[in-house]
């Protein structure tokens, strides 16, 4: 197979025919051509009045030595492959915290190998999950132990659903091939910037769950992880609180993928002496603009283009007091979503069905937090200043999980807005106006208002006076590292697997994705030395 990259194609090409595609591009004959997919697909905006595709195509064909030598951009091109392992040997069934995208796939992996691994989630089942999501933006009480970051899925099922990744791995195919299975669009395969979107996404956590059921794994649903024992140094037991009691797994093996907010399991962690370390984050609002806005900023006359989906962005700009602000986890045609887990703290994020056909597009504004910030040198104060922030926001916002918001030009002049402008907020249950002031560090209110400012001289618009800012987004990565060694083990307990972004080594579905999967492998090597 050969893979031709760099191929221009215009926004009306009709990519269902990819052989005449082939034939009119390349000039290669219908003839010599066995097999024709699309490998790579992007959109070129770099010039607004020529908006076009650039794909790559995947070609098995005759003399495919003859077209490398012939063809622009074209290269020899292996699929990678994956092959799960496989346990021979069964001392115990391993165990797994948390059932977000790391251990959604740790649990498939160990499935696959016969390990037959028990999956612990303190939160509900995804359907449970979001009926409970749903009555806590209409204004009922938040559940802290299931909701947009506890439950099946992950706080990922509460997204974008977004697949770009900069790590590099042969597993990565494999997670979007096995998604894909599980009810995922097809054309993650092949799209430069994938994504499923929440609405899909929730469908493929199901199916693979259900996967894991068929290969003897075991799933318990408000199943909390509460401790372990250990001997002589190795992991014996792990311990969970389901319905009020507490219950006991022997095991040699726990991959602990709780997430970035089981803050209960830092504290845990520490207090049993277990090596944690502190690690930077970042903290800001969410930018709302119209969609359209931001289309035509990106787009120009070519907005609105039926082959063009909803314009996605991703910008940073470093600034001279040392800070850099930039773009996360963009929601095009989206929304801002409650994703507080704890009473009297407050937190949003981002999220956006498959289609991304919501009237306002979305962004994270983030100012990086380095440890040197959190006023102490204990592991987990970056944990502490992260809830301080957030129980600031819930004052700020009423008390009521209401989110603090502003008008971007009354925050730029430095006073509480009294109304909004062109964009309306699409967060529930509802804005209460207050000052960023009132609940960021001041390094990061200034960070905001030079950055943004930046970012309007790189897309039109972006720093209109009417865009909205609701905070606070706080919760962009873990304020935590689990130390673990190259064998991906603890290094204060052999057995513990910390594992994912809530471990510290993931930074979204695809990497912890990935982790999770290396977490299994690692497994499966110590169940055969026992």
């Amino acid at each position: 197979m050969i893979r031709v990259g760099g191929i221009r194609a215009d926004l009306d090409t009709d990519f269902s025919d990819l052989v005449s595609l082939c034939e009119r591009k390349l000039k290669i004959s219908r003839d010599r051509l066995l097999s024709v997919k699309l490998g790579k697909k992007s959109v070129d905006a770099r010039r607004k009045n020529d908006v076009h595709f650039l794909i790559s195509l995947d070609i098995e064909a005759k003399g495919e030595d003859r077209l490398l030598k012939t063809l622009k951009n074209a290269s020899k091109h292996e699929p990678l492959s994956y092959h799960a392992p496989l346990v021979g040997h069964k001392p115990y069934r391993p165990v797994i915290a948390g059932f977000g995208p790391a251990g959604m796939f740790a649990a498939l992996v160990l499935a696959m190998a016969g390990a037959e691994p028990i999956i612990l989630e303190r939160g509900c089942d995804v359907d449970t999950r979001c009926q409970k999501v749903e009555e806590f933006q209409r204004g009922d009480r938040l559940d802290p132990e299931c909701n947009v970051q506890f439950g099946e899925g992950g706080a990922g099922t509460f997204s974008d659903g977004k697949l770009t990744t900069g790590i590099k791995d042969n597993r990565i195919g494999w997670v979007f091939e096995r998604l894909v299975e599980f009810g995922a669009p097809e054309e993650i395969l092949y799209l430069a910037k994938p994504h499923i979107g929440t609405d899909k996404l929730r469908g493929a956590v199901k199916a693979l769950r259900e996967r894991v059921i068929s290969l003897g794994g075991e799933i318990r649903f408000n199943a909390k992880f509460c401790g372990f024992d250990a001997e002589n140094g190795s992991l014996s037991a792990v311990s969970y609180m389901q319905d009020g009691e507490i219950h006991t797994i022997e095991t040699g093996s726990l991959i602990l993928a709780a997430g970035h907010s089981a803050r209960d399991v830092f504290e845990l962690l520490y207090n049993e002496n277990i090596a944690l370390s502190q690690k930077s984050f970042s903290v800001g609002v969410r930018a709302e603009h119209l969609r359209t806005d931001i289309d035509r900023a990106m787009y120009g006359d070519f907005a609105g283009h039926p082959a063009l989906k909803a314009a996605d962005y991703k910008l940073a700009v470093h600034l001279p007091n040392g800070r850099t602000l930039y773009t996360f986890c963009m929601c095009p045609g989206g929304y801002v979503v409650a994703a507080s887990s704890e009473e009297g703290r407050l937190a949003v994020n981002g999220m956006s069905c498959f289609a991304r056909d919501a009237e306002n597009s979305n962004s994270a504004l983030l100012v990086n937090v380095d440890p040197a910030d959190y006023g102490s040198d204990h592991p987990l104060a970056g944990m502490y200043f992260q809830r301080d922030l957030e129980e600031k926001a819930f004052i700020a916002g009423g008390r009521n999980f209401n989110a603090p918001a502003t008008v971007l030009r009354d925050f730029m002049e430095g006073r509480v807005s009294e109304k909004l402008g062109r964009v309306s907020p699409s967060y529930r249950p509802g804005i209460c106006f207050a000052a960023p002031e009132e609940y960021l560090p001041d390094f990061v209110c200034s960070s905001l208002k030079l950055g943004i400012k930046e970012m309007g001289k790189k897309i039109k618009g972006f720093d209109d006076d009417d865009t909205l800012l609701t905070g606070i987004e706080s919760r962009s990565s873990s304020p935590v590292r689990i130390n673990r060694g190259e064998d991906m083990q603890s290094l204060s307990l052999r057995g513990l697997f910390p594992c994912g972004e809530g471990a510290g080594y993931a930074g979204g579905i695809v990497s912890a994705a990935v982790d999770g999967m290396k977490c299994a492998e690692a497994v499966c090597r110590r169940m055969e030395e026992n």
